[in-house]
């Protein structure tokens, strides 16, 4: 299974989101699952999508976030509660019409740290998501896959993540996953996401805010980068929060070959 080089300064002109809720008991873990009570979901389908850069807004959604190898702490006078949020990057080519995304035609995918700060009350969930440079991780290289179908090349993919400690130590932070084991995945997951990027509106009452209005803002971007979804925390990636020295790890690998995207990510402070 092939892998290429991701063009880094061209990231810069894609627009950055993730989806919320598309593995079983994450947002329970983080904390966050009563963020969600006033937005409705069908059966297992995830809570909804949120934006994490927007290229050319205002504020910190405009500051583009993503590093190869670093995370920098936020400044701030009250301790900070940060976690590696391990998921799957997917790019994709956006194709328009008019001001609507009417699919979305994968390409490559790998390994991705949508890292959060753990804010309680947070209006909405990108509050929590880019606090400006380095606050996300993607990997250099990127499996290149545009097939998504369960008996397809990504059917023998995993995702794993662990914590380096400033010690030295290892520890397995998030549990090895299968790409399968996502709620909505393949076909669904991006017939889903067209769908929300056309009718998933902002409201006071809910975390969401109005991503394709904000992809619309920000020039009809021909590319996006969607984070997929974080996996299930160990019990120990539960309750630990990243400290300076500290190095993240998330994988996504290939079980039948040598082939992987990883992402080493050092934290330090801002």
């Amino acid at each position: 299974m092939n892998t290429s080089e991701l063009d880094f300064d061209e990231l810069k002109s894609w627009f950055g989101f993730g989806v919320a809720g598309n593995f079983a008991g994450h947002l329970e873990q983080a904390g966050e699952a009563a963020d969600f009570v006033n937005v409705a979901s069908e059966g297992a389908a995830p809570k909804g999508i949120f934006p994490w850069y927007a290229p050319g807004a205002g504020g910190l959604l405009g500051e583009f976030p993503l590093s190869h190898d670093a995370i920098l702490l936020p400044q701030s006078d009250i301790p900070l509660n940060l976690q590696i949020e391990p998921e799957v990057g997917l790019a994709c080519e956006v194709t328009w019409q008019g001001d609507t995304v009417v699919s979305l035609q994968p390409f490559a995918l790998g390994a991705f740290n949508d890292c959060s700060i753990r804010r309680p009350n947070a209006a909405k969930i990108s509050h929590k998501k880019n606090w400006g440079p380095a606050s996300k991780g993607v990997a250099a290289r990127f499996f290149d896959i545009g097939d998504l179908t369960p008996d397809g090349p990504t059917s023998t993919l995993r995702l794993v993540c662990h914590l380096r400690t400033a010690d030295g130590a290892e520890h397995a932070y998030g549990v090895d996953s299968p790409l399968l084991g996502y709620s909505y995945y393949g076909e669904v997951l991006l017939d889903w996401i067209t769908e929300r990027l056309a009718h998933q509106k902002g409201s006071p009452d809910t975390p969401l805010e109005d991503v394709g209005a904000l992809m619309v803002a920000a020039g009809h971007p021909s590319r996006v980068l969607i984070g997929i979804g974080a996996t299930r925390y160990t019990e120990l990636g539960e309750s630990t929060f990243l400290q300076p020295g500290d190095e993240a790890i998330v994988r996504v690998y290939d079980t039948e070959s040598d082939a992987n995207s990883e992402l080493r990510q050092v934290v330090s402070r801002a």
